[in-house]
């Protein structure tokens, strides 16, 4: 698997959210599919022009309520531009995160449709961190969909996931 570290600076994430678990997506119940269907259906990017970036989506994991088996909120959204904050918005899925300064370990995703592997890379992910390679810290995590993934049948997606600083010297 491509894995290289990066650190980033603090950002500010804006679009519709929701609170799940990974036991819950796993299942016929999972939110995130509609959630996507949301993201799509509301013009999330139209409604944050001028106020965020257009050219990269994110997909957000933060407010942890512990680690990978509790509660978390996915953030399906954009990055907001210095010093602006959207106003307006029409409902109360919207939300607006603040994710941290943090280094991160990157993995990149096969070429192929977003529903196949996004999902793969995530369990090549878990199983990559249960082997020991590294420490999550839990601050948030995110999917960055840039001009690799404007085609969501033939997408490449980056993955960050926020790890201690003593995973630094892998930098």
């Amino acid at each position: 698997m491509n894995i290289r570290y990066e650190k980033v600076e603090a950002m500010k994430l804006c679009g519709l959210a929701g609170r799940t678990t990974n036991a819950a997506e796993a299942g016929p119940g999972g939110q995130i599919p509609a959630l996507w269907g949301a993201f799509h259906a509301k013009g999330v990017t139209s409604a944050l022009s001028g106020y965020a970036e257009p050219s990269n989506m994110y997909g957000l994991y933060a407010e942890y309520e512990s680690d990978a088996s509790g509660e978390y909120t996915i953030l399906l959204g954009h990055r907001l531009l210095e010093e602006s904050e959207p106003s307006g918005l029409p409902d109360q899925e919207w939300k607006t995160i603040d994710l941290p300064a943090s280094r991160y370990a990157v993995f990149t995703t096969e070429r192929g449709p977003v529903a196949k592997v996004v999902p793969e890379a995530w369990g090549r992910i878990w199983a990559w961190f249960a082997e020991g390679n590294g420490t999550r810290t839990f601050t948030g995590d995110f999917e960055r969909y840039d001009g690799r993934a404007a085609d969501p049948a033939d997408a490449v997606v980056e993955i960050y996931i926020a790890v201690t600083d003593g995973d630094a010297a892998n930098m």
